[in-house]
C-alpha cells in the first residue's frame, strides 16, 4: 500500500514483545503477553485498523465486481467508517460482495459476525448463499432500514 518501511519498522517495534496487566479490586494480575491486535487507547490505533481494513476490501477486488448502487455516475458497492462496513448491491451481487470480503478478511484473521450482520434485500429473499452454506434470513437478520453515520437508509418497496 506504499508506507515507506521506515514507517512498517517503527509501528512493528512498538508491538514486540507487549505485555499487560488486569487491573483489580484485589490488585494487578500477573503479566501476560499479547498476542495480537492493537494497542487500545493508542493515538494510532484507529489509523492501524483503516490500514489493515482497508488492505483487506482492496484484497477483496470490490472494484472489480460489477455490481452496486450508481451515484453521480460512480458504482459504489461499499461504504465504512471505523469497523463498520456497509455492501451495498442488487440481491444476486451482494452474495459475491460479500464472499469476497469474508474470504479476504478470513485470510488475514479477521472474522465477520454473521449475527450481526443485516441484510436489507431489493427483492424478497429467504436464504443468502455463504461459503456455499445456504444461510437462513431471519426476522432479525432482514431489515426494512438501518442507520449508518446517524443516517437511516431506508428500503423503498416492502418485500
Amino acid at each position: 500500500m506504499g508506507i515507506p518501511d521506515h514507517l512498517v519498522t517503527l509501528i512493528r517495534s512498538l508491538y514486540v514483545d507487549q505485555e499487560a496487566q488486569v487491573r483489580t479490586e484485589y490488585g494487578n494480575t500477573d503479566s501476560f503477553a499479547i498476542g495480537k491486535g492493537v494497542r487500545q487507547g493508542c493515538i494510532l490505533s484507529p489509523c492501524l485498523f483503516n490500514l489493515y481494513s482497508e488492505y483487506i476490501m482492496r484484497e477483496a477486488k470490490l472494484d472489480e465486481v460489477e455490481s452496486g448502487i450508481k451515484i453521480g455516475g460512480n458504482l459504489i458497492n461499499n461504504l465504512r467508517y471505523a469497523d463498520d462496513t456497509t455492501l451495498q448491491a442488487e440481491t444476486k451481487g451482494l452474495q459475491k460482495i460479500f464472499k469476497n470480503v469474508q474470504d479476504s478478511s478470513v485470510k488475514h484473521g479477521l472474522y465477520l459476525n454473521i449475527k450481526k450482520t443485516n441484510v436489507m434485500p431489493t427483492e424478497e429473499i429467504t436464504k443468502f448463499d455463504i461459503d456455499n452454506e445456504k444461510v437462513e434470513m431471519t426476522s432479525y437478520s432482514l431489515v426494512q432500514k438501518f442507520r449508518i453515520l446517524e443516517h437511516v437508509i431506508e428500503r423503498l418497496y416492502a418485500a
